[in-house]
Parts: structure tokens; C-alpha cells; sequence
């Protein structure tokens, strides 16, 4: 059974910086790709970035590239998503995904992904 645990959100200022966690468990995750996902109150659940975990590709929302970096920890089963130089209409409640061998050119698309954790709301004040 795959858990994907959240952590890390928060409430920070605008140009601020938040990191946030999610632990996985549950299989070895060395063929999945690993996604992050936001949604905002009335809106979709939108792509924010994804890593292929054996080989480390990462792929970006063009909202969020340059400002945020997903990254894996192997000893720690973890996945992380830092978050530098926020602003007010990236917050949402993000969650992280998984799916196994889910080729790259669908990791955008949030109904590829068979597993989800409960979300962590991240709230940027302006």
C-alpha cells in the first residue's frame, strides 16, 4: 500500500521561501515518477513539477520554473518541493502524487497518477 505523507506548508509572505516534504512508503520507488500538484480554491488541480526518481529528470511548470525545485532524497524515501521568491497566486493546497513508470511527456497530467497524499496548504500574503 503506497502513503504519501505531506508536510511543510504554511503561511509566508510574498518573495518568501517554503519547503515542503512528502514522505513515501509502502513500495520502492525507484520506477516512479513522483509529481507535486496545486489547487486553488474554484480552480483545477494544476501541474507544478514532477522527478523521475531513478534518474533524477525533472520537469517544470513555466509558472514555477526558476523559482521552485523538486528533488529526491533515496535514503529518506522523500521527495521535496522548495519553493523560493512566492507570490500570492501560488497559494493553493499541494499535494504530492505518484505513479509508476509513467512516461515524462504525462507527468503534467494529474489523472495519470494512481496515488495522492492529503494535501498541505501553502498560503502566500502579499
Amino acid at each position: 500500500q503506497v502513503q504519501l505523507v505531506e508536510s511543510g506548508g504554511g503561511l509566508v509572505q510574498a518573495g518568501g521561501s517554503l519547503r515542503l516534504s512528502c514522505a513515501a512508503s509502502g513500495r520502492t520507488f525507484s520506477s516512479y515518477v513522483m509529481g507535486w500538484f496545486r489547487q486553488a480554491p474554484g480552480k483545477e488541480r494544476e501541474f507544478v513539477a514532477a522527478i523521475r526518481w531513478n534518474s533524477g529528470l525533472t520537469y517544470y511548470a513555466d509558472s514555477v520554473k526558476g523559482r521552485f525545485t523538486i528533488s529526491r532524497d533515496d535514503a529518506k524515501n522523500t521527495v521535496y518541493l522548495e519553493m523560493n521568491s512566492l507570490k500570492p497566486e501560488d497559494t493553493a493546497v499541494y499535494y504530492c502524487a505518484a505513479d509508476r513508470n509513467l512516461p515524462i511527456v504525462r507527468a503534467t497530467t494529474h489523472s495519470y497518477y494512481d496515488y495522492w497524499g492529503q494535501g498541505t496548504q501553502v498560503t502566500v500574503s502579499s
